[in-house]
């Protein structure tokens, strides 16, 4: 009788612990699904953003600017949050320029400043253009300061506009923002660019350095094309020139 008791109880045990791991496993399973759709939607927006400034002619970032850009980032919805007396914070993505075309997009985050407050608090795109090679030697670093580390200014806007200024000379990183419809330069000195590790992971199946992303050693991840269609259509580029460098890993090996 106590054997037999001994063995429904272990046999109780098994299953409630099978059910308990199970579901662990589904819940995460489903979370990891999230977040995964999520990063989806952000680099969809990205391209959506990218594609509706460019859009229109006399409000967009000059074409001369987009096509010697270096690397080019976007950062939709970014938003205001409370951090002492208020900064802003927001996801994105940026590509680089290398031998071979644009690189894989590469996840970002953005931590602002006081800027956010002069924006009344709304969400807001934003859109940066790396102009120089320091400016893209920064940003490979994976974290720096815009205004202390690498010069940034509010970027020239018209298609035809910046062709014949300096803009060039005077900054590494050009910035521009659009909320409420109206796109223009904005001065983010003081926000902060860092790689967005979590999302690395969750992108490429594991942790990429942020280099090897940029400089092209990677290939793009299923579900990116939109994003990098649109940088290279609007930075002049048609299409990808040669091939890509054997990759560290690949879309496949990452899923």
């Amino acid at each position: 009788m106590k054997v037999q008791r001994r063995l429904a109880n272990c046999l109780v045990l098994a299953t409630a612990t099978f059910l308990v791991l199970g579901s662990t496993a589904w819940a995460a399973d489903d979370d990891s699904k999230g977040q995964d759709s999520d990063i989806q939607k952000r680099i969809e927006k990205s391209a959506d953003v990218l594609s509706e400034i460019m859009g229109t002619p006399d409000k967009a970032i000059p074409d001369k600017v987009m096509s010697d850009a270096k690397c080019i980032s976007v950062v939709p919805s970014m938003v205001r949050i409370a951090i002492g007396f208020g900064g802003s914070h927001g996801k994105g993505v940026a590509t680089c320029r290398t031998s071979h075309g644009w690189s894989a997009p590469a996840s970002i985050t953005v931590t602002g400043g006081s800027w956010g407050l002069q924006l009344g608090g709304e969400a807001v795109d934003l859109v940066m253009v790396i102009t120089n090679d320091q400016g893209m030697q920064h940003l490979l670093s994976s974290k720096f300061k815009l205004g202390a580390d690498a010069s940034a200014a509010a970027g020239p806007v018209g298609r035809d506009a910046g062709a014949d200024t300096d803009w060039k000379m005077k900054a590494e990183v050009l910035t521009y923002s659009r909320a409420r419809g109206i796109f223009a330069g904005i001065d983010l000195s003081g926000s902060e660019i860092t790689q967005d590790k979590d999302e690395t992971r969750i992108l490429y199946g594991k942790m990429v350095p942020f280099e090897a992303i940029l400089n092209g050693k990677v290939r793009p991840p299923a579900g990116t094309e939109s994003f990098m269609a649109a940088v290279r259509k609007y930075s002049g580029q048609a299409r990808e020139q040669g091939s890509l460098s054997e990759p560290e890993n690949s879309a496949s090996a990452a899923r």
